[in-house]
């Protein structure tokens, strides 16, 4: 389906690149692609006006880390669930991503192919999806949700589980061959400990290192790249040395971490919004108590981790890592980081600096004539108060991906930007 033309006009136009919003603009959308922009007389074109009386006009956000198949924060819970229940559930999850803002995420674990595809072709209704497949990693790995007593393991492709598990340098090739296979965006392998696994610890490292490399190298020869789940330096930076172009967490990184991040020119996706959550509600959103207990060990670190990692310029994006019911807590994440970064760079970080870690930029994530109309509209400027875009329900008035419309807000009261 062709999307119509759309002129907007009297918008707040913001650029996340430059960190600027231009008063009384406006902006063309044909095609579902931005056609052109500018703060002079509107072109006259034969396109549906909306005039948008100085709301904030900007790209539609990325959320780099989601879940949408993580139905309960118990992962082991997930994988004995049917997949058709598991699919709903994941359908349900996106649409609500998408009517937060976020026009793009990526899977890290969990989604596929199947949903990628149904969102392309219109049969749900979601953001953009950038999958992986199933995570890689070793037995007894993070990847690996089985109790202390439990032997028996389904590996069967369509189990509705977030990782496969692979032990050497053979297995851990055909492995990443076989997410590849699927149309994979890029491989997720565990560095090292997390919370949700019940059996291993969050200090421990993991993945031999001839696993990382074979991994590492089938998806270079694919051109697609690895990111690695990790929170301690040492796990994280013997990622960045293998090879692996994007970190997950990091809450417990040092300076020897920042430094081959930028010498690597490496990505780091901080994920807040999900310990705070875990630590407030966890329990009654399924996380065990094995899990449960590892919270605190990452928790009051993830704020640290950030501000060191943005006053030492490392490429930092959006992430929330949301299990379960507490995927309604995405937005959540810019308020946090808030707290120690700018909301120019936060902004940053969920579109622009995003496009570039899922290798589409000039595609999404700015507002430059050829680029996907997907767009929001939002009541205010985030540049002067980003938390605007953590109170979504308040101040989203659209959501448009391709040019078409997914969200209007528009009949209910708005606030212009000053």
């Amino acid at each position: 389906m062709t999307a119509p033309s759309i002129l907007f006009t009297n918008a707040g136009l913001l650029d996340p690149e430059t960190g600027s919003r231009h008063p009384d603009s406006w902006l063309l959308v044909t095609n579902g692609t931005i056609a052109a922009h500018g703060q002079d007389t509107p072109p006259d074109a034969d396109a549906t006006v909306i005039d948008l009386a100085g709301a904030t006009l900007m790209p539609g956000l990325v959320d780099a880390h989601v879940h949408p198949t993580a139905i309960s924060a118990d992962l082991g819970f997930v994988s004995e669930q049917s997949p058709y229940y598991v699919g709903i559930r994941a359908a349900q999850a996106l649409t609500g991503m998408l009517h937060r803002g976020f026009t793009t995420v990526r899977d890290v674990a969990g989604g596929d192919f199947g949903l990628a595809d149904a969102i392309a072709e219109g049969t749900i209704s979601g953001p953009r999806l950038m999958f992986g497949g199933k995570a890689l990693s070793p037995t007894g790995g993070h990847g690996d949700f089985r109790t202390r007593g439990r032997h028996a393991a389904d590996d069967h492709p369509c189990c509705p589980t977030l990782g496969v598990r692979c032990d050497g340098a053979a297995e851990a090739r055909r492995a990443a061959r076989d997410q590849l296979r699927t149309g994979a965006h890029h491989i997720k392998i565990m560095l090292s400990g997390g919370v949700a696994s019940p059996t291993d610890r969050i200090d421990s490292v993991q993945t031999a290192e001839e696993e990382v490399r074979a991994i590492v190298e089938e998806a270079e020869l694919a051109n697609r790249y690895v990111t690695g789940h990790s929170y301690t330096a040492r796990a994280v930076n013997r990622g960045l040395r293998l090879g692996v172009r994007c970190i997950e967490h990091g809450n417990l990184i040092d300076e020897t971490s920042i430094e081959l991040f930028r010498e690597h020119d490496a990505f780091l996706v901080p994920t807040l919004a999900t310990y705070h959550e875990l630590s407030r509600r966890g329990p009654e959103s399924g996380l065990p108590p094995a899990s449960q207990a590892k919270i605190d060990t990452v928790l009051h670190s993830g704020l640290h981790a950030l501000r060191m990692a943005h006053e030492g310029g490392v490429n930092l994006v959006y992430g929330t890592d949301l299990l379960g019911d507490m995927q309604t807590q995405q937005n959540e994440e810019f308020r946090i980081r808030a707290q120690v970064q700018p909301a120019a760079d936060i902004l940053r970080a969920a579109t622009s600096t995003a496009a570039r870690l899922l290798n589409l930029e000039g595609h999404i994530g700015t507002i430059q004539p050829g680029a996907c109309a997907d767009l929001v509209v939002v009541d205010g400027n985030p540049l002067d108060d980003v938390t605007i875009l953590a109170d979504h329900e308040q101040h989203l008035r659209m959501v448009l991906t391709e040019g078409q419309i997914q969200l209007d807000r528009r009949n209910t009261p708005a606030r212009a930007a000053a």
